[in-house]
């Protein structure tokens, strides 16, 4: 969270990292658009000698020059600097508040040139963060030789401000990827997938920086698609209603666990006669899949133990348990296919993992409802069947069927894992001998050393190597970083 702001007149402080921008050695090589100025606990344009660190996360080369970023992570700021160079050689700051990916590109941040008589320079500081605009920041260094036209730039990276964890890292990152103005992250139950990946680990690590997501989420939101957070797919609507339930765990806020009620009562009015029971997965599609009936599952148990004295929500749960045990669709090696045909057999599609591990979370709720150790035992059976997968675990590490990649992190099946770990992370915190934890634990370890950015920015892999990242693959991460330490 965003220390106090200081207490100076912001306009003074304005003017003063003005100044300073024009101070001998930092004044920009040739003419450029200047970013307005931030100030934070210190302004825009401060001198590297009061820097209270210096951390060098990222580097890179050109023409034997060597730039580098620089954080200093108690002044939440940051420079750059050249070495290895000759007069006329110059460096500079770039700072993006979208996880790099734009950046304005017409101010040079402390945009400098090699003094005569010197094989080095360096930028003046930048803060990273806006704390008056809730901009989450990053930084990269940027050079180049005198005489060439060509630049290089280091990777992005950021400070340990609200990223001094592995979980909260990535939680930084990802709300990188949030749209104030519009409430969401990426797509429609995507975001709502993200939302709850963020209050989970409000929950889990205790930084409460980000609960403003909930609330923005919330209003921005409430009166789109169906309203309430229900449409037409009622998958969507379920995990909608999971994250108000997760809110409202965080929050006490009464209103999203009444919407979350409003979510599972939407589900409901679809649960037809077809197939023996369970719901369809669209307001005008009958298909019987998984996914839909996982999330009734997991919100009616949710709902029934946090409402006290219900039994609508826990019949439900009961019956929708009942009747996806008896439907076919688990199969012989203990893992869940996709659906139904419509002669009510399983149809044999693939077995997401999200298929593997919603179904987990339901019978944890269900057990804590009921005590029947038989859903225990039937949630161990399906979670040791995915666990050992070798289909879904090659050489160890979780792999989503048909893994995309060069997506952007924005197809469906990016958000996949994440929910099979938040899901495996449930069970395993209802279950007495906490039997997932090694596994979780080998997940996150090598998720974090193989498929991670300087930025904490995660991507498709969990093996490696990292790619790209965006909002499915991100929360993804922060699912199992978030399940693993709560293990």
């Amino acid at each position: 969270m965003p220390p106090t702001r200081p207490n100076r007149a912001i306009g003074i402080a304005l003017l003063a990292a003005l100044l300073a921008a024009t101070a001998t050695g930092t004044a920009p090589a040739t003419a450029q658009a200047a970013e307005p100025p931030v100030c934070n606990k210190y302004c825009d344009a401060r001198d590297p000698r009061n820097a209270t660190g210096d951390r060098t996360p990222v580097t890179t080369a050109i023409y034997g020059r060597r730039i580098a970023l620089h954080l200093s992570d108690n002044d939440v700021m940051g420079w750059g600097s050249i070495d290895n160079a000759v007069p006329g050689d110059q460096v500079w700051l770039d700072r993006s508040f979208d996880g790099g990916r734009t950046w304005s590109s017409g101010s040079k941040l402390g945009a400098t040139a090699v003094p005569e008589g010197a094989t080095g320079w360096r930028s003046q500081m930048y803060n990273v963060d806006n704390w008056n605009t809730g901009g989450i920041g990053a930084l990269r260094a940027c050079g180049k030789a005198g005489n060439r036209a060509e630049i290089s730039c280091t990777g992005w990276a950021r400070t340990d401000w609200n990223a001094g964890s592995r979980s909260t890292a990535a939680a930084t990152a990802l709300m990188m990827e949030y749209h104030r103005d519009t409430g969401k992250f990426a797509g429609w139950w995507t975001s709502a997938t993200a939302l709850t990946s963020l209050i989970d680990n409000i929950r889990v690590s205790g930084m409460p920086s980000y609960r403003y997501a909930i609330s923005e989420t919330y209003d921005k939101l409430i009166d789109d698609e169906g309203g309430d957070f229900t449409n037409s797919y009622l998958d969507d609507t379920g995990w909608w209603g999971l994250a108000w339930v997760a809110a409202y765990d965080v929050t006490g806020d009464a209103r999203y666990l009444q919407t979350a009620r409003k979510d599972a009562d939407h589900m409901h009015d679809y649960w037809t006669s077809a197939c023996g029971g369970g719901v369809q997965w669209a307001t005008d599609k009958p298909y019987k899949n998984a996914i839909t009936n996982e999330l009734y599952l997991h919100l009616n148990a949710a709902l029934h133990n946090r409402t006290g004295g219900d039994t609508t929500y826990l019949q439900r749960a009961k019956d929708e348990w009942a009747w996806f045990q008896g439907s076919g669709m688990i199969n012989s090696g203990r893992t869940v296919n996709d659906g139904l045909t419509s002669a009510c057999a399983n149809n044999g599609d693939t077995t997401w993992t999200y298929n593997q591990g919603v179904i987990l979370a339901g019978l944890a709720e269900l057990h804590r409802a009921t005590g029947d150790a038989s859903v225990l035992s039937s949630a161990r059976t399906l979670a040791d069947a995915s666990t050992s997968s070798g289909y879904l675990n090659p050489g160890g590490t979780l792999h989503e069927p048909y893994e995309p990649d060069g997506t952007g992190c924005t197809s469906d099946g990016d958000s996949f894992k994440g929910a099979y770990a938040r899901g495996l992370g449930i069970l395993n915190k209802e279950l007495p001998d906490h039997p997932y934890s090694g596994y979780l634990d080998r997940q996150a370890d090598t998720l974090y050393a193989k498929n991670r950015n300087a930025l904490a920015q995660y991507g498709p892999h969990w093996a490696g190597p990292y790619t790209l990242t965006g909002n499915g693959c991100q929360h993804s991460a922060l699912d199992l970083l978030n399940a693993a330490q709560d293990s």
